[in-house]
C-alpha cells in the first residue's frame, strides 16, 4: 500500500474516532457480536489460509487460533459492561468533599503489528481486547503469512468499514511507513530485533506500546515429579506448531538421576504422538521458510541426535527432534529456536541452574515439572519469567482470566481479558469535587493556624 493511502486511511480512522461513536458500550457490544459472526461464518476458509502458510491440521487450528478468539470475544461480552464502568477509589479527608474516580477511556486509533506464527489468533487477540475498549485499529499482518493476511483483510472489510478497522498488508516498506505516523497505541508481536525497531520508532513520536516478543523458555524436570506425565505434556507443548510458538519450551533441564528413565519415556512419547512417517502427515505442519528451515536443520547436532535429527526441504517439515547431553555453549543454546528441536541439558544441583537460567535474559515461559512445594516456591519466585505452568506447558496463555505478556526481553505489557481491555485504555483519574463547600485552609494567606489544619487533614 502506497504511503497516501496509509496517511489517508489513518485520518480517516481519526475522524471516526472524534465523533465519539465508539465511545458508546452497546457499540462495542454490537461489533464484538458482528465479528464472532464473521468468523464463524468465515470458519473454513480461516481453515484453509492456516493451512496454506503453515500446514495446521483443522483441529490444531481450532484449539490454537479460533477457539482462542471466540473465547476472548466471549469474555469480553460478558465483562465489558463492567470493566467500561468508573472505578471509585478513596478520597483523603483534605479534598473533603469529593468523590475519586478513574474512568477508563479508549487512546483512539490503535496500530496491531502480528507476527506469522499464529497469524489469526496473535491478530485478533490484541483486535478484540482493542475493540472492547473502544479504539479504531489499523491491522498490519505479517508478509510471511500471506495467505491469512488476505484472509484477515476478506474477514474485516466483511464484517466492519475501514473507518473502524483496516488491514494494511505487505511487507518492510508498509511497516516502515506505518511506523512513521502518528498512531494512538502500538501492539507489536513477534522478534525481539524487530521489537526493538518498533520501540524505537514509537519513541520519536511519544507513541505507548506493548511488545509481545520472546526468548529461551527453560523447563525444570526434577526428582520426584510425575515423569510420565511430563514427558507427556512436554512433548505436547514443544512440538506444538512445529515449534512455532512464542512460548514453547525452548529447553529442557532435567536432573541426573532421572536422565535416563526421562529420555525413554520422551522417545516413547514422541512415537504416541507422531508415530509413522511424520514427514508425510497431511496435519503436521512445515517450518514457515526455507530461510528458518536453514536456520533451525543448522542448529541440528548430528553426535546429540537421539530422536528426529532429519527434514524435508522440498516440504519445509523437520521431524521432531530430540538432542541429549546438551550444553550452553552448543549452537541450539545460542538463539530462540522456534522449531521442533528439545534440547536436554543435565543439571547436579537445582539452586546452581536456578543461578544459570538467572543470568540469562528474562524468558517469557518458564515449566516447572516438581510434587515438591519447596522447589516450586524456590523456583517460581527466584526466576523472573512472563508467565508459566507448574506440571504443565503452554496452557498458561489460554485463559483471559489472566493477563499474557513477557518482562525484560522478553516483552512489556500484557492483554487477554481485563488486563487487555485496560491495555488499549487510558485510566483517566478523575476528582468530582462539590461546590456546596470550600475549605479556605488552602488558600493564601497562610498561617501557623491554617499550617495546623493542613497537618491534620493530610494524616
Amino acid at each position: 500500500m502506497e504511503l497516501e493511502l496509509i496517511q489517508k486511511m489513518i485520518k480517516k480512522q481519526k475522524a471516526y474516532f472524534a465523533t465519539g461513536r465508539t465511545l458508546d458500550i452497546d457499540y462495542r457490544i454490537v461489533n464484538l457480536k458482528r465479528l464472532k459472526e464473521t468468523i464463524l461464518q468465515m470458519e473454513d476458509e480461516i481453515y484453509e489460509a492456516l493451512y496454506a502458510d503453515l500446514g495446521k491440521g483443522k483441529s490444531e487450528a481450532y484449539f490454537c487460533e479460533i477457539g482462542m478468539v471466540i473465547n476472548e470475544i466471549d469474555y469480553m461480552l460478558r465483562h465489558i459492561k463492567s470493566f467500561a464502568k468508573d472505578k471509585r477509589v478513596h478520597t483523603p479527608l483534605a479534598q473533603f468533599h469529593a468523590k475519586s474516580f478513574r474512568r477508563p477511556s479508549p487512546y483512539g486509533v490503535v496500530l496491531v503489528m502480528s507476527p506469522w506464527n499464529y497469524p489469526f489468533m496473535l491478530t485478533m487477540d490484541p483486535v478484540v481486547d482493542a475493540l472492547a475498549a473502544g479504539n479504531t485499529v489499523c491491522i498490519k499482518p505479517s508478509a510471511y503469512s500471506p495467505a491469512t493476511s488476505k484472509l484477515l483483510e476478506k474477514l474485516c472489510a466483511k464484517a466492519f468499514e475501514d473507518d473502524l478497522i483496516s488491514v494494511v498488508t505487505g511487507g518492510r516498506k508498509e511497516n516502515q511507513a506505518l511506523l512513521d505516523q502518528n498512531f494512538d497505541y502500538i501492539f507489536f508481536t513477534g522478534s525481539v530485533n524487530v521489537g526493538k525497531e518498533v520501540m524505537s520508532r514509537a519513541s520519536n513520536n511519544l507513541i505507548p506500546i506493548t511488545l509481545e516478543l520472546g526468548g529461551k523458555s527453560p523447563v525444570f524436570i526434577t526428582k520426584g515429579c510425575d515423569l510420565k506425565l511430563a514427558a507427556r505434556r512436554l512433548v505436547f507443548g514443544k512440538y506444538l506448531n512445529v515449534g512455532q510458538t512464542c512460548v514453547a519450551p525452548d529447553y529442557v533441564l532435567v536432573d541426573r538421576a532421572i536422565h535416563d528413565e526421562f529420555i525413554e519415556l520422551v522417545k516413547k512419547e514422541i512415537d504416541k504422538q507422531y508415530g509413522g512417517e511424520i514427514l508425510a502427515m497431511d496435519d503436521y505442519g512445515r517450518i514457515v521458510n526455507e530461510k528458518h528451515f536453514d536456520r533451525l536443520m543448522g542448529l541440528i547436532d548430528p553426535k546429540k541426535v537421539i530422536v528426529g535429527g532429519y527434514g524435508d526441504k522440498s516440504s519445509l517439515k523437520i521431524a521432531p527432534t530430540v538432542l541429549d547431553n546438551v550444553t550452553f555453549e552448543d549452537a541450539v543454546m545460542g538463539e530462540e529456536i522456534f522449531g521442533p528441536i528439545m534440547p536436554i541439558l543435565i543439571y547436579d544441583d537445582l539452586d546452581e541452574m536456578i543461578e544459570k537460567v538467572r543470568s540469562m535474559p528474562d524468558p517469557l515461559a518458564l515449566y516447572l515439572f516438581t510434587n515438591d512445594k519447596a522447589i516450586e516456591e524456590k523456583v517460581t519466585r527466584q526466576i523472573m519469567f512472563g508467565g508459566g505452568c507448574i506440571n504443565d506447558t503452554i496452557i498458561h496463555l489460554a485463559t483471559s482470566a489472566m493477563p499474557f505478556g513477557g518482562v525484560g526481553e522478553s516483552g512489556m505489557g500484557g492483554y487477554h481479558g481485563k488486563v487487555g481491555f485496560e491495555t488499549f485504555s487510558h485510566l483517566k483519574s478523575i476528582v468530582d469535587k462539590k461546590t456546596w463547600i470550600d475549605m479556605p485552609m488552602r488558600y493564601r494567606p497562610y498561617s501557623s493556624f491554617k499550617d495546623k489544619l493542613i497537618r491534620m487533614f493530610m494524616k
